[in-house]
């Protein structure tokens, strides 16, 4: 892939320093500066702080820094670039040139589902969804779900090997409550559902406040199960099988295609392997019957093996670490999941990097913030959570009564409206959490899950629709065009193609493909005020040429964003 106009920025920001003399700094010891996007055009394309951040260095201030800076750069020489200019108290700014523009949309256009991939030889592993088994996949899954699948299409689409692993919780002592619960309170097991297990798990918690004793029959139930009780085997079992097939239904409605799905319950025998290394390393001991491995710098050890011989959570997560390393050999893993287990995570990444299964480098936890009341969280024990089907039901009402309302409508086919039906409703629900900052929580509001107008998924969804019109109208998809002057709402739509392979680079880095759907918004918009402004069709033959690759490399973009974010695309609206 070609450096990144971001990257040709640091560059010659970097020679222009080296052209001063009157530096305290040694080389390589200068602290992070950053070239950013400007926040409006009339700063440029980009902005640099770089003045503001080295200024203490020089004996000048940081405005005559990044005027000696800007009187280093061969402007004229560059043909990427029309002009820099130093703005108070010491930001450099840069424009591209307009024919550097011109000839990005060209190149867009020549190979547009190339446009902004990468070509990286690296390997991640990404895990996500990971819901548990013998529970309804709850609203609360979906940030998972959709935030890890947009964090492996970002990778893959830079070029990095993907490797995306679905941590199934099909093992631990909430199968033991399962199993009491079913005992105790449930009818013969051909007849259950996911929603009836669910029921008898917010039982069972209910009756452990009356009667304690619940817990401990819990847990002998559960070691039980570990030590391959048959009884306890065939209740797990079915347990496993009713889950995996509503969770691939799930899958199906969202759109969603995880590599690999792999149980807790595939790494037990790893696990207790594993233990006994550990233990015959002398790095895990046992307290109180219990196996503990110490954290160096952290007060609470890793419990990896309970009093009564069952395994942990962390000890099977622990194998599955080491698996998945030396399965693929990746540089990075990274773990989707809510940010209530950061202390957790920075126990796994310690004892990870103790054993020796991977560096601390290699290990991400993206934490994310949660679906929640404004009161507080959602909790299945207790029966407060909202079930995704219910969600799912309900914007798809929305959706048809949206599409109902279209002129579009009249001209559909009943199997062709369902399926947009469909497409918009999933639309809405993944722009919807896409959208917010991942690591914030989302407060449950019924009224914005439901909104599918203004800056929504099926906003985005019409502009691809629009100008795909616009184009089979033409009966052509933007071709060659010779050189046209550019009006205000042209140069605002190239500068903002221009933008998306540095954007993919960064949400890609900084975990955060709310950045893409960001960026979608800000094409669709200055888009559609450039096909309100201008008239494509019935322009003079050149200035019809220029318009209509315009709204191809444009469309293209925004398809691109939206197969990154798993949106799915509509023909019609």
């Amino acid at each position: 892939m070609e450096k990144l106009i971001q990257d040709k920025i640091r560059d010659i920001l970097n020679r222009a320093l080296g052209e001063i003399k009157s530096v305290k700094a040694k080389k390589g010891k200068w602290p992070e500066w950053e070239v950013g996007f400007a926040d409006s055009l009339k700063h440029g394309d980009y902005t640099s702080n770089i003045a503001l951040i080295l200024g203490k260095y020089f004996s000048s201030s940081p405005q005559d820094l990044a005027e000696v800076l800007v009187e280093n750069i061969p402007v004229s020489h560059l043909d990427w670039l029309d002009k820099v200019e130093v703005a108070k108290p010491g930001f450099i700014n840069f424009w591209l040139s307009s024919q550097f523009l011109k000839d990005n949309l060209k190149q867009l256009l020549r190979q547009p589902k190339k446009y902004g991939r990468g070509k990286v030889k690296k390997t991640i592993v990404v895990e996500y969804s990971s819901p548990n088994i013998a529970k309804p996949f709850g609203v609360g899954h979906l940030r998972s779900t959709i935030i890890g699948q947009a964090i492996y299409n970002l990778y893959k689409f830079i070029g990095w090997k993907c490797v995306g692993v679905n941590h199934l919780g099909d093992w631990g002592t909430q199968f033991g409550k399962v199993i009491v619960a079913i005992h105790r309170w449930g009818h013969p097991l051909s007849q259950f559902t996911l929603r009836d297990l669910e029921e008898l798990y917010i039982k069972f918690h209910q009756e452990e406040e009356k009667d304690p004793a619940l817990a401990e029959e819990a847990r002998k139930w559960f070691k039980r199960l570990e030590d391959g009780d048959p009884e306890a085997l065939k209740i797990w079992k079915q347990c496993v099988r009713l889950s995996r097939k509503e969770f691939a239904r799930i899958y199906r409605i969202l759109g969603i295609k995880i590599d690999y799905s792999l149980g807790e319950s595939f790494y037990l025998s790893q696990t207790r392997a594993m233990i006994k290394e550990i233990l015959a390393q002398g790095l895990a001991q046992r307290s109180h019957g219990a196996i503990i491995l110490p954290l160096p710098g952290l007060e609470t050890p890793l419990l990896l093996e309970k009093s009564d011989g069952a395994t942990t959570y962390a000890a099977r997560d622990l194998a599955a670490l080491r698996y998945r390393q030396k399965r693929w050999h990746p540089q990075l893993m990274v773990w989707e999941v809510g940010q209530e287990q950061k202390l957790y995570f920075q126990q796994l990444f310690a004892a990870a990097d103790l054993l020796g299964y991977a560096s601390r480098e290699q290990m991400v936890h993206i934490a994310h913030g949660l679906f929640r009341w404004a009161h507080g969280k959602f909790s299945t024990r207790k029966g407060q959570t909202i079930h995704l089907d219910e969600v799912l039901r309900k914007t798809t009402e929305e959706a048809r009564r949206l599409i109902d309302e279209s002129q579009t409508s009249q001209n559909l086919t009943k199997q062709e409206k369902e399926k947009i039906i469909q497409q918009v409703g999933i639309g809405a629900i993944k722009f919807y959490d896409l959208s917010h900052y991942p690591k914030k929580d989302i407060i449950f509001n019924w009224k914005e899950i439901l909104n599918l107008e203004g800056n929504s998924g099926p906003y985005l969804q019409y502009s691809i629709v629009r100008g795909r019109s616009v184009l089979q109208k033409a009966r052509q998809k933007g071709r060659g065009f010779s050189q046209v002057s550019l009006n205000t709402e042209e140069e605002a739509v190239l500068r903002t193609i221009a933008k998306f392979p540095v954007i993919v680079r960064e949400a890609a880095f900084k975990f955060s493909p709310n950045l893409i759907a960001n960026f979608a918004l800000e094409l669709a918009q200055v888009f559609n005020l450039f096909y309100q402004h201008n008239s494509i069709l019935g322009a003079p033959a050149d200035q019809k040429n220029f318009r209509l690759a315009l709204t191809k490399g444009a469309t293209e973009v925004l398809v691109n964003c939206l197969s990154l974010l798993g949106i799915p695309i509509p023909l019609k609206m």
